[in-house]
């Protein structure tokens, strides 16, 4: 668990160090979220760390219920919107505050769970240790926006690793999401920023293998990149698939 909240820390500082300097002007440049300025997409940032509190405190139950409400029970992201709408009203640097408050806090309650401990999350049950993976995944996607909305290029880090790590994890669940299934095994053979190999499922004997950019796979997983607009290559009964359907959120 040491090396995912450490680089936990870091996507957080990283984020932070884009929104610190920002005025009025900045925190309300429009995001590529769809409808949502930089203050709505640290707002939402907020608002899931609290879930994740609520989720390693052991009292999700009611917050997710509240949660869902906001959203008429349709959907997550039905649910995550309304939840922005309702909250808003605070200035972007009090929202800013907030999040760097919830975020440490997010931190601190890591450290101190065992990292297989199985956590109820907003669908279903999940590892602490898959639960940071999947706390860093959703704010590097998010620093990305804000980034983006600034007009700043971000060079990629090796802490994505484990977003390319989570994406392959979860493709049963992004699968069933769809009402899907999986012929079989399925490997990534990666390349990370710096040159390094990330393999994962490979000894499995996969019978669809995705290779290419691993920064590339986390942004198809982020839904931030088309698989077309990439040099990824998959190959197997389920190649088209594990492009279209592969993610790193609930």
């Amino acid at each position: 668990m040491n090396d995912i909240l450490a680089d936990l820390a870091a996507q957080h500082a990283e984020l932070w160090s884009l929104l610190a300097p920002l005025d009025k002007a900045g925190w309300s440049r429009p995001t590529p979220c769809e409808g949502w300025d930089v203050r709505d997409v640290v707002l939402h940032l907020h608002q899931t760390d609290e879930l994740a509190l609520a989720s390693l405190r052991g009292d999700l139950a009611r917050d997710i219920e509240e949660f869902m409400r906001a959203g008429g029970e349709e959907s997550v992201d039905d649910a995550a919107a309304a939840s922005v709408v309702l909250a808003r009203g605070a200035g972007g640097a009090a929202i800013g505050e907030q999040w760097r408050a919830s975020a440490a806090d997010v931190r601190a309650e890591f450290a101190s769970v065992d990292p297989s401990a199985r956590l109820q999350w907003v669908i279903g049950t999940l590892s602490a240790r898959t639960l940071a993976a999947t706390r860093l995944s959703e704010c590097w996607i998010h620093t990305g926006d804000v980034a983006t909305a600034l007009g700043i290029e971000l060079a990629p880090t090796n802490r994505l690793r484990h977003v390319a790590r989570l994406a392959w994890r979860t493709l049963p669940y992004a699968f069933a999401r769809a009402d899907r299934e999986l012929t079989g095994p399925v490997g990534f053979d990666l390349v990370g920023p710096t040159g390094g190999a990330w393999s994962f499922g490979l000894d499995a004997d996969p019978v669809t293998v995705v290779s290419g950019s691993g920064v590339e796979l986390c942004d198809v997983a982020g839904r931030r990149r088309d698989p077309a607009a990439t040099a990824l290559v998959a190959t197997g009964p389920d190649a088209t698939a594990v492009l279209e359907l592969v993610r790193t959120y609930a």
